[in-house]
């Protein structure tokens, strides 16, 4: 691993990882905010639900939990914050080995006395490390919001911590999953589409698998293999999906060091 590299890749998404920080833990805020009012008027809010065309209700999840309980709440708002995590890693998966290429200046980075080796190894940890400031933010506001808005009902701290924990996982995947695909393309013009795709297309996919009943689906899918929902109805992981999960991160990990170090980096000419 290069230090310098590290360093310069780390600070130079410190501020998207401020803003992506903030922005989550906003909405984190503002939707437990809710859940007192939420709660109290529990047995409304499940008559109008019932009105709900089944399908919506399989599409969201809502009739897996309990929505008055304050896990219930929590990880039906949690959906929320996978899908904004799911773009910001994806974001820096897509711009991993990209930006040099486009700002051309990929060939100049590799006249440095560093290995390719090197390279990717620094990017990927400092993409790594840049996400866990995020986690680290979304975890503290989490537990705050959760302890502040509870009022008098209980929860199960192991479910909470399961959710937490469920965040470097999902991260994992679309970081490793962004950077494979921006090195099976020709060239990543914007990155911004790509993440955005690859977050709402695994979201919706994910939707349809309870629209539809396929389970299968849940092979393809981040937001099923890790589904808040059931962390919160079994206080665990369904570790069947969760190693599938990491299969697929290790695998994509592992053929994105294969492709970068063959690749043929273009020159300023």
């Amino acid at each position: 691993m290069s230090a310098i590299i590290y360093k310069h890749e780390f600070r130079a998404r410190l501020r998207s990882v401020l803003i992506w920080s903030l922005s989550v833990a906003a909405m984190v805020i503002f939707f437990q905010s809710i859940f007192p009012a939420f709660a109290s008027q529990a047995a409304m809010m499940k008559d109008l639900m019932a009105r709900f065309p089944p399908a919506l209700m399989e599409a969201f999840g809502l009739g897996k939990v309990d929505l008055s309980t304050v896990l219930g709440f929590f990880g039906f708002v949690f959906v929320f914050v996978q899908l904004c995590l799911s773009i910001q890693s994806g974001n820096y998966g897509f711009g991993l080995v990209s930006v040099e290429e486009n700002e051309m200046t990929a060939d100049f980075l590799l006249t440095k006395p560093v290995s390719r080796l090197q390279v990717i190894s620094s990017k990927l940890l400092a993409a790594f490390s840049s996400l866990l400031l995020t986690d680290l933010v979304i975890w503290i506001v989490s537990f705050i919001s959760v302890l502040s808005f509870h009022g008098d009902r209980t929860y199960n701290t192991g479910g909470l911590l399961v959710l937490m924990l469920s965040i470097v996982v999902f991260q994992l995947f679309f970081l490793a999953v962004g950077l494979i695909i921006s090195l099976l393309v020709k060239r990543v013009r914007s990155v911004t589409p790509y993440s955005l795709g690859l977050g709402f297309g695994a979201y919706v996919l994910a939707a349809f698998s309870g629209m539809l009943g396929d389970f299968k689906l849940e092979f393809l899918t981040p937001f099923k293999q890790l589904d808040p929902m059931y962390f919160v109805k079994h206080n665990g992981f369904d570790t069947p999906l969760v190693i599938l999960n990491i299969s697929v991160t290790v695998i994509a990990l592992t053929v994105s060091y294969w492709l970068y170090l063959r690749r043929d980096i273009p020159a300023v000419s």
